[in-house]
Formats: structure tokens, C-alpha cells, sequence
């Protein structure tokens, strides 16, 4: 049975063809995040504990226009699909220029960093670094936004390689300068969270210009339009709107359901919200991986609803979730198992040796809770990306909506703020919140509707 799905259209050989590069430039990203919450856990406490928050809260803040500018993917996927090579060009366009809005629109909004973090109620000094790091990231995001667009036009054709190669470039330039300009080390300046932000706009900057070289060419303007249909088509441009708009949205909750959590358990104090950080920045370098898996089933999908082939989709679908539930699984081991080897890197190099030991201790107890959810988050992404590749957005908008308010939100609010039930009990509601989302998900893929949407006309 295994052999068979492996040799099967859709089956496991083309998942891995399609995914396997998105999970290596996913892999390249975690590694950036993982390195730059290394090098602040062991320059100082504050920093890491700063670090998740404000980079949480920019990327919530931005979440939203990624979650519009990447159904581009969908566009293009199943514009592949239908043969319509032509529309390509067009479709990349209109998420350019929903991109240069938006990057102007989220510069402005760095204004709003103090009464936010003021709003959030962390420590003084914690607070001073929180503002600087998310004005750095919200005041360049123009260049996350386009480099995100523009890897449509290779992720949604099933070109994954050239997504993972310039993802793996604009690693390899920003983990060194990362260290360098929080350190202060090889002639640059000391500049701790402000030097991880710098670093990280310079690795989006340097990815943005290369798909900017590999994109706009001749040869592409031929037999895509890429240069020639770059006109505004409204009818086009509002199209995306349509689909990309509940994408988004859903995008947004999902980021501000953890964003807030990670505020919510701010409040409980500094090691907490430390321990917290850390036990996410691990489960990101297991969890992130598992995108890429979504984008290939999603693109696979697409394709094949272009083309009018849905039972193609169907069969990515099951062969994408055999994958990563199985991988996940040795993930949530490696957490029960040997979670003092995980938590080792974020503590070796902390002064406070009993502050510290409290951080480990708590953090053995949070990576239990991981483990306990993370085989379904594989299960959410994938059905999840499934439904967005048909066209299936607005019903994805709404549970995640519903179930992050429901499950989440509000039940850790009422937990911390009015019965003081502290740490755990947060954590309890987060983890119902990924099981439930992953039970509707796969609900909604069993009823089938998925199998007769189309994006494109």
C-alpha cells in the first residue's frame, strides 16, 4: 500500500518533490528566529523575554496583508492547473501592488509601539525593548511583504526549489549578522534587540532583490506576461480581494490568539513569559517545517482544481497528512523524552543559575503540553491548506475566528486576569484550542463542498 502511494500521482513522491523544498526554506526561517532568540537568551534576560512579544506583535500586525498578498499562491497554482499561463503575470501584480499599500500603511502604524506595550503591562525595562524591536520590524515589512509575493510564482507552479535556495541565502547573510550587531563583534556595533531586528530586515531585503533578479525577465515576460500585464486589473485585483481577504483575516486570528497569550502570560512575570518564549521558539523549529507542508498540499490542490481534477487533490491530501502526522509524532517523543537537551541552548550561558533553573523547570513542564497537541497542528495545517488551495477561505475565516475567540482568547483572559489561575491553566486552553480547530477542519474536508470551488474564472 505504502509503495504504491509512493509511485501514485499526488502520492507521497510528489509531495516531497513540492513540499520538501518549501520545508527546507521554512527550515531556513526557523533557523533565523531560532539563532536570534540563542544569541538574546544568552546576551541578557530582558531581551529574550522582550523578544517574543514585540516579534509576536509585529508579525500579528502584519499577518494579515501576508495572509491576502500569499493566496497569490492559490492564483497561480491553479491558473498552472488550467493551462492559463498567460494570467500569471497579471495575478502577481495585483499582490505587488496590494503589498506596496499595505507596506506604507504598516509603517505608519510603528507610531502605535508605546501604547501598545504600554497596554501590555511587562516591566519597564522589558517594555524600552519591546518598542524598539517591533518598530524595527513594522517600519521595513514593505520587503517581508514583497518577498513573500513574489515567491508565489514559484511556490504556486511547484518550483519549490528556487523558494528554498533563496530563503537558504538570505539565512546564511542574516544569522551571522545577527550575532554580529547584537554583540557587537567583527567591527560592528554593540546593539542587542535593535541589531536582531536590523538583521532580519537585511535577510528579507536581500531575498526580496533576488526573486526581483530570477522574476523580471524576458523569457518570463514571454511566456508569462510577467512585465507586459502589469497594469491594474481590477476585476483580477478584487478577485484576490475576495479570497484573500477571509485568508488573511484567518491568518490574523491565528497569530493574535498566541499573540495575546504570550501578553496574557507576560503578566504572570518574567520567568514565565521567558520559559513561555523558549518553549515556543522550540516548537517553532519543529512546527514551521510543517508550512511548507501546507503550501505544497495547497498548491497541489490548487493545481488540481484548476485542471478539474479534485480526486487529485484528494489523494495530495492523504499522502501530505500520512507525512506529517508520522513526523510529528517523533517530534512530540523527542519533547517527553529529552526536553532538558532542547531547553540546554536558551540557559547556557545565563549568570542567574537560579533564576535559570526555574525557567528549565518550567519549561520541562510547558514542552508536555506541546507534545500533547503538536501531531494535530500538522493535522490543522494540513486541512487547512487543503481548503484554501480550492478556494474554501471564508469557512476557514470563520472557525478559526470563532474557535481562537471561544477556546482561547477569552477563557485565558478570565483564567489570568479574574481567578488568577496562573500558568497551566493558560496553557490547558491553548491546547484544546489546536484540538479543536484540527477536529472542524477535518470535518469540514470530509463533507467535500472543497471539491467544487475554483478561484479563477
Amino acid at each position: 500500500m505504502m509503495l504504491k502511494r509512493w509511485d501514485s500521482p499526488n502520492g507521497y513522491r510528489d509531495v516531497f518533490a513540492i513540499s520538501l523544498p518549501m520545508v527546507a526554506s521554512m527550515g531556513s526561517m526557523t533557523v533565523m528566529h531560532f539563532t536570534d532568540r540563542v544569541f538574546l537568551a544568552n546576551y541578557s534576560m530582558d531581551t529574550i523575554a522582550a523578544s517574543m512579544p514585540a516579534g509576536i506583535a509585529s508579525f500579528a500586525l502584519i499577518s494579515f496583508f501576508l495572509g491576502v498578498a500569499g493566496y497569490t499562491n492559490t492564483f497561480v497554482a491553479q491558473y498552472t492547473g488550467s493551462g492559463a499561463h498567460s494570467r500569471l503575470g497579471a495575478a502577481l501584480w495585483q499582490a505587488v501592488y496590494f503589498s506596496l499599500a499595505a507596506g506604507v500603511f504598516l509603517g505608519i502604524t510603528a507610531v502605535l509601539a508605546g501604547p501598545l506595550f504600554d497596554l501590555v503591562g511587562h516591566p519597564p525595562e522589558v517594555r524600552k525593548l519591546e518598542i524598539v524591536y517591533f518598530q524595527i520590524l513594522v517600519l521595513g515589512s514593505m520587503f517581508l511583504l514583497l518577498e513573500w509575493t513574489l515567491a508565489c510564482f514559484y511556490s504556486g507552479r511547484g518550483l519549490t526549489r528556487t523558494v528554498m535556495i533563496v530563503n537558504a541565502v538570505g539565512a546564511a547573510f542574516n544569522i551571522p549578522l545577527d550575532y554580529a550587531l547584537i554583540n557587537g563583534v567583527w567591527g560592528f556595533p554593540e546593539m542587542g534587540i535593535a541589531g536582531a531586528g536590523i538583521a532580519t530586515l537585511a535577510g528579507q531585503a536581500l531575498m526580496f532583490l533576488l526573486y526581483v533578479r530570477l522574476i523580471f525577465t524576458r523569457k518570463n515576460d514571454k511566456i508569462f506576461g510577467i512585465w507586459r500585464n502589469r497594469s491594474f486589473d481590477r476585476k483580477l485585483f478584487l478577485r484576490l480581494m475576495k479570497f484573500g481577504i477571509p485568508k488573511g483575516i484567518q491568518f490574523f486570528m491565528d497569530v493574535f490568539a498566541f499573540t495575546f497569550f504570550v501578553f496574557m502570560i507576560g503578566r504572570l512575570g518574567t520567568v514565565e513569559l521567558a520559559a513561555t518564549n523558549i518553549v515556543f521558539a522550540i516548537n517553532t523549529l519543529a512546527f514551521l517545517p510543517m508550512i511548507g507542508f501546507s503550501i505544497g498540499v495547497s498548491t497541489l490542490v490548487g493545481q488540481a482544481i484548476g485542471g478539474r481534477k479534485p480526486e487529485a487533490g484528494e489523494e495530495a491530501t492523504t499522502s501530505t497528512i500520512h507525512i506529517t502526522t508520522a513526523y510529528m509524532a517523533l517530534i512530540a517523543l523527542s519533547f517527553l523524552l529529552v526536553p532538558e537537551t532542547l531547553l540546554r541552548p536558551f540557559v547556557s550561558g545565563a549568570e542567574d543559575q537560579a533564576e535559570m533553573s526555574t525557567m528549565v523547570h518550567l519549561g520541562v513542564a510547558l514542552l508536555r503540553f506541546v507534545a500533547l497537541y503538536c501531531v494535530l497542528d500538522a493535522v490543522n495545517l494540513v486541512y487547512a491548506g487543503t481548503l484554501q488551495g480550492a478556494g474554501d477561505t471564508r469557512f476557514v475565516m470563520v472557525a478559526s475566528a470563532a474557535l481562537s475567540l471561544g477556546v482561547m482568547i477569552i477563557p485565558v483572559y478570565i483564567c489570568i486576569q479574574y481567578l488568577d489561575a496562573g500558568l497551566y491553566a493558560a496553557w490547558v486552553f491553548a491546547t484544546a484550542y489546536v484540538f479543536v480547530l484540527a477536529l472542524v477542519f477535518w470535518w469540514r474536508y470530509k463533507q467535500g463542498q472543497w471539491k467544487r470551488m475554483r478561484v479563477i474564472e
